[in-house]
This record gives structure tokens, sequence and C-alpha cells, in this order.
């Protein structure tokens, strides 16, 4: 009797448990009061006419939401490597669009995610759309292409479908 509380103990505690991750879209990881600032600039942007040209640059923005530490989470966005190899990647950045960082001035820091993955992931393709699901933590640091506003321990990728 004993060996078989034993091995249902064992089998038990060999299937993997993931916690109930909540899908966050970019929009989330901005603090409110930023949004409402956000807004309002785009309002006063809409409001030109179309010969008009408005002086000011878009708000300097980057604040994070610590309300979100320790949740985990899952998240779409495209894939900018830091380490690994060819096979696997064990830390990147996720972003919001194509291109971010490398093409074009990085997005604000709350709209980058740094990632760590334990084991490394493999990618199929660089440019296509990821979930990524993991622990989340607000904490900025600096990296060669940008300034992150959130950190991420990885627990794994998904294929992304709208």
């Amino acid at each position: 009797m004993k060996k078989i509380i034993v091995l249902v103990c064992s089998l038990i505690l060999s299937i993997p448990v993931y916690a109930q991750e909540t899908e966050l879209s970019w929009e989330d990881l901005i603090p409110q009061s930023e949004q409402h600032i956000i807004e309002t600039w785009l309002a006063q942007q809409n409001s030109l006419d179309g010969d008009q040209i408005f002086d000011d640059e878009p708000p300097e923005l980057g604040e994070v939401r610590t309300d979100l530490n320790g949740k985990v989470i899952k998240i779409a966005g495209f894939v900018i490597p830091l380490e690994g190899d060819e096979e696997q990647i064990t830390e990147l950045l996720l972003v919001p669009y194509f291109g971010a960082c490398f093409h074009v001035p990085p997005p604000p820091e709350n709209q980058i995610v740094y990632v760590k993955f334990a084991n490394g992931i493999a990618l199929k393709e660089l440019w296509d759309v990821i979930y990524v699901v993991g622990t989340l933590k607000a904490e900025k640091s600096s990296h060669e292409v940008a300034q992150v506003g959130y950190s991420m321990q990885g627990l794994r990728i998904e294929e992304y479908s709208e």
C-alpha cells in the first residue's frame, strides 16, 4: 500500500502545474495616468486641420505598473534576441511591433519587456508574433538597444492566434 501511495504522489508531482495566467495587451502595461496623457495628446493631434502642423513632441512616457509585480501574464509581441545561439534563445526583449529598437526608435520603457528563460526557447521565425507567458516584474533596466520597464521570468511561449 505504501508503494502505491508513493507511486501516486510521484505521478502527481511530475505533472507540470501552470499558474493561471492573465492575458494582457500592451496598453495594459501603461499606468492609467499616462493613458490620459496619450489620449489628450492624440486628441490635440486629431483636432488640427490638414494643413496645420502640431509643434509639440509626443509626451515623455514610460512609468510602469507596480501592481502587476508577481502576476503570471500572457502577452503577444515580437522578439529581439539578446542571448543564446542558433537553436535556443535564453534572453530577449519583447516589443509590441516589428522592427522596434532596430529599424525605428525604441518604444517607451513601459512597452518593452526583458524576458529570461532558464532553459531557453526555440523560435521558428524571428519576425513572427508569439505569446510569452511568465511572471512579470516592474523593473527598469538598461540594455544595449533600449531602456526597459519590465522584466519577466519566462515560463513558455505559445503560437500566436488572433
